[in-house]
């Protein structure tokens, strides 16, 4: 890597090293080549098209899909001293203009713009006028019609390259199966781009999955397990977060809901609170999306089971983008399974979409299902081995136990059978256990032959099975009627047993568990108590620039950077300027009054 790279790195962004892959995609796209880069959150995708943006002559152009994500990085970059703007519906006409008029005058490293604001005739005619550094394309999942985020203006950025088949494109995105990556290449034109491709892994991310008993209360449990931390709690229902969200707070978490249903203002305001705030815990459909670029998010939990893996990384992705320990946690059953069949055979999508549907939830299921590493499993999804088990999921900390249920799915199977294929697990459980409830008795279940035959195992034990006969396809679910289990063609040789089957043994919920987030206190272990008292203090003083400039607190300084200073007290301009994180912008503007903070708390 070049020398002014590296003397841009340390005096703009304050660090002293490339991670990973950064210094040859900066090289590479510096030097005019295009590049497809695939690096997961928080491993530092934007320093792959800023610093080559501060690197070539020109105003840098990057796509990004929405107006939150822009803002957000806009600031962070205003307070390194970069000149960067966006140009976005937030805007009214006199900002956009000036916005304008600063592209014109050549007063712009990076302009952020829509895709939509991108496409017009009259955007591109700008864009003529003006020399053009470099194209980024972040988000190019989006590109993907089979993806979860799809924007149909995407498939039209092909414009850039025909128009300026000189200027380099760098298409960046942190979520992309091999499909996925396959359709980027050819939708955006960039077959022969160079790729590069990072490890999927998030190491520091604890992967957790319990079985569904009384979900709210396990969520609680979760949210108590990490006091006083930022977390993200994903439902799938608008109704669902609603209560959610009034759960939580009933209980005394700063908890806010967020979905596509609420009033505008509301919305963007809870987003506001939960990005610029301490502690706040957002719950939320996917509508919360992309846009989230907070660091410092300890756990991400899916009351409802996502609609697919990749979908699943990539709203696990925004835990622990500040590269310290957090949580991915789901809680899972039954009625997931069968509302997610139900919504895909519903749709209006071509048989082809359905298909493709059935497939991804089927490999969701095998993860959720699987005794083997999370982590190998996940990764085994985006095309990467993981050589070893992580050590860092809960089959790896409590590796599960696997039972001959082959005389129990018997049961379980025949007892479809003999209620007509039409009845829920629940109505099933209650057969199998010998309940004798009036509705039992309005079907006359009580007359079949495998009434109570299952009373040797509770209801939550029965639930376990008839999940895990679904997933393993012995069992299917009746999408056309009311989610009714009935027999598949696999079932049969298992009713005659000719095929064992085996299941999982689900454990026992407890009442507490060592939580992944406990590793972000320990990182303050090497903090005395003194620099522990400096640390908060430092947090103060953050919090009172954010305020001050109506920023979130993260684009001030990282943790991280807080955790160095509090650990190095360094006395002057020169020995901050070594702390990761400081560059020449921030030690201009800040330099003084964190100084004069470590001066003071040392001096106690």
């Amino acid at each position: 890597m070049t020398d002014p790279a590296r003397e841009t790195l340390r005096r703009v962004f304050g660090h002293g090293e490339f991670r990973g892959q950064q210094a040859a995609i900066v090289e590479h796209v510096a030097a005019g080549h295009d590049a497809l880069v695939l690096m997961p959150t928080g491993a530092g995708k934007s320093l792959c098209y800023q610093l080559p943006a501060l690197l070539r002559d020109g105003t840098a152009i990057v796509v990004s899909p929405l107006i939150a994500l822009m803002q957000d990085q806009v600031e962070a970059l205003r307070q390194l001293g970069v000149r960067a703007a966006c140009l976005n519906s937030s805007l009214d006409a006199e900002q956009a203009a000036s916005v304008e008029r600063q592209l014109l005058a050549g007063e712009l490293d990076l302009l952020y713009v829509a895709p939509e604001r991108l496409l017009t005739p009259r955007f591109l005619s700008m864009l003529e006028r003006v020399p053009v550094a470099l194209f980024a394309i972040d988000e190019a999942h989006c590109v993907s019609q089979w993806g979860h985020d799809f924007r149909p203006e995407y498939r039209e950025l092909t414009v850039l390259h025909q128009r300026w088949p000189q200027v380099p494109r760098i298409a960046l995105t942190a979520t992309a199966d091999p499909p996925t990556q396959h359709e980027i290449a050819e939708r955006l034109q960039l077959q022969q781009a160079r790729r590069f491709v990072s490890s999927f892994d998030r190491p520091n991310i604890r992967y957790r999955i319990v079985q569904k008993d009384d979900a709210r209360r396990q969520l609680l449990r979760l949210v108590q397990e990490h006091p006083g931390e930022a977390g993200i709690v994903y439902c799938l229902s608008r109704r669902k977060v609603e209560e959610t969200a009034e759960f939580l707070k009933e209980h005394g978490v700063d908890s806010l809901p967020y979905h596509a249903g609420m009033d505008a203002g509301v919305r963007a305001d809870n987003q506001r609170r939960f990005l610029r705030g301490d502690g706040v815990v957002v719950v939320a459909t996917i509508a919360f999306g992309m846009g989230i670029d907070k660091p410092d998010v300890r756990f991400v939990a899916h009351l409802d089971l996502p609609k697919s893996l990749e979908g699943y990384y990539q709203e696990t992705g925004r835990a622990g983008r500040d590269g310290e320990p957090a949580e991915a946690w789901m809680c899972y059953g039954l009625g997931d399974l069968v509302l997610l069949r139900q919504m895909i055979d519903q749709s209006e999508a071509g048989e082809e979409r359905k298909r493709l549907e059935h497939r991804r939830l089927d490999a969701l299921l095998g993860y959720c299902e699987t005794i083997r590493c999370r982590r190998q499993v996940l990764l085994e999804a985006f095309g990467e081995t993981y050589p070893q088990p992580c050590g860092n999921c809960d089959n790896c900390l409590e590796p599960p136990q696997t039972w001959d249920a082959s005389t129990v799915a018997q049961k379980a199977l025949s007892c479809v059978y003999r209620s007509g294929q039409r009845f829920g697990a629940a109505h099933l459980i209650d057969i199998l256990r010998g309940s004798d409830s009036e509705r039992i008795h309005r079907f006359d279940h009580h007359l079949l032959s495998t009434w109570g035959v299952g009373s040797d195992l509770d209801a939550r034990a029965w639930r376990s099975v008839f999940r895990q006969l679904v997933a393993q396809g012995l069992l299917a679910v009746d999408s056309e009627g009311y989610g009714g289990l009935r027999l598949t063609a696999a079932s049969r040789a298992v009713l005659r047993g000719e095929q064992p089957v085996f299941l999982r043994r689900d454990p026992l919920p407890r009442r507490s568990r060592g939580s992944a987030s406990r590793g972000a206190l320990q990182a303050m272990a090497d903090l005395d108590p003194a620099g522990l008292a400096l640390f908060q203090s430092l947090r103060e003083l953050r919090a009172e620039l954010a305020r001050e400039q109506n920023v979130p607190a993260y684009v001030i300084f990282h943790d991280r950077t807080l955790h160095e200073i509090a650990l190095h007290r360094p006395r002057d301009p020169d020995a901050l300027a070594e702390i990761g994180g400081i560059g020449a912008g921030k030690l201009e503007r800040y330099g003084e009054r964190v100084l004069a903070r470590v001066r003071e708390r040392v001096n106690e």
